[in-house]
């Protein structure tokens, strides 16, 4: 590698990631204040929290990755074309070498964020899942109060009467309104938690399970004794998604094993490799914008760091609403940033002399 190529490559990898070191160590504030009440309401500790919040980080993270390399790319470029260093490359001939290390940077991005979205993600969901099935378990064991109503999930709410010397709950009750399509309640005399040692299992003895859909229509199911998981109570949406709880290469294994390949299964994928084109993307355009020294003035003088931010705000909607899948706004900025830098990156016809 040039010395010129590596001084560009150490610039523009310390330019993002201080930024999405700073970015991360945020977003992990924001979580920890967020979930606040597993230490206010569900009587956990401190480290439960911030092991939460360290958790649920992977996802946001993600979706900041390519827009802090691409704001640290800028940056950086910016800075090169202040002190005229950029304007030294190109006339000494150092294009090849800005070249190259854009290219590495995007390449590094690239396995870097592929490696969060398809294995450091899915295994985050999975500790995080079983965390707080613990601490559900947790509550509803020995924390939940009694004759006090507790939000244990955002749609789930928990009451007990009272709590027996061997840990027996008497009069337990949930109502549950995750499902927008069906209202369930959970009836019943005697409670108790017990585990297998990877689950954590709700038994409950006679009772009865009710189901209210919004149009008015009642059900109920009473039993002697129903045992539901514990997980089932702590999820936001109800049911875990096993898909986003599982890395890549065993969804692909699978699907190969049995030869299904779902359309939930696709989009899953889809979405986590469109994070690559993203970084690709998002580097070709910051190049053809800031990779060019230009002796124009602009009547407005327009933070590129905001420019970027606005890019990837519109790539994003773009990609979500796209009917031709996720990596649509990736592709929209491969091709728009790559003919770009073309065009700027042509030779040009040397202009003619003046005559005397």
């Amino acid at each position: 590698m040039k010395r010129l190529t590596a001084y560009l490559t150490r610039l523009f990898v310390t330019d993002a990631a201080i930024l999405f070191g700073v970015v991360c160590f945020l977003l992990w504030l924001v979580n920890c204040l967020r979930s606040f009440d597993v230490v206010a309401v569900k009587g956990q500790g401190i480290l439960t929290l911030g092991l939460q919040g360290l958790l649920t980080l992977p996802t946001l993270a993600i979706s900041f990755f390519y827009v802090c390399i691409g704001i640290g790319l800028a940056r950086a470029l910016q800075a090169l074309q202040a002190n005229r260093e950029l304007h030294i490359i190109h006339i000494s001939g150092g294009l090849r070498s800005l070249w190259s290390a854009t290219a590495i940077v995007a390449a590094g991005g690239v396995i870097g964020v592929l490696l969060l979205s398809n294995f450091v993600e899915p295994y985050a969901n999975r500790q995080l899942n079983e965390l707080t099935a613990s601490v559900a378990a947790d509550l509803v064991s020995s924390t939940l109060k009694p004759k006090r109503f507790t939000q244990v999930t955002p749609g789930v709410v928990m009451l007990i009467g009272g709590r027996s010397g061997d840990g027996e709950i008497q009069e337990f009750f949930v109502d549950d309104r995750r499902d927008p399509k069906t209202r369930r309640t959970y009836v019943a005399k005697t409670a108790r938690v017990a585990s297998d040692g990877k689950n954590y299992v709700l038994e409950l003895r006679d009772g009865s399970l009710q189901n209210t859909e919004p149009s008015g229509r009642f059900s109920e199911i009473t039993f002697g004794r129903y045992d539901i998981n514990v997980d089932r109570f702590s999820q936001p949406v109800g049911e875990p998604n096993e898909l986003q709880q599982t890395d890549s290469l065993s969804l692909i294994q699978q699907a190969m094993a049995s030869g299904e390949w779902s359309p939930e299964l696709r989009r899953v994928l889809g979405d986590r490799g469109a994070e690559g084109l993203r970084v690709i993307g998002i580097c070709l355009l910051v190049l053809a914008m800031s990779g060019f020294p230009s002796g124009r003035r602009a009547r407005f003088d327009v933070p590129l760091e905001a420019v970027v931010l606005l890019i990837t705000f519109g790539e994003r909607g773009l990609s979500a609403y796209s009917p031709w899948g996720p990596a649509t706004g990736a592709m929209g900025m491969i091709i728009i940033g790559g003919g770009a830098l073309l065009l700027l990156a042509r030779p040009r016809r040397p202009l003619p002399g003046i005559a005397a």
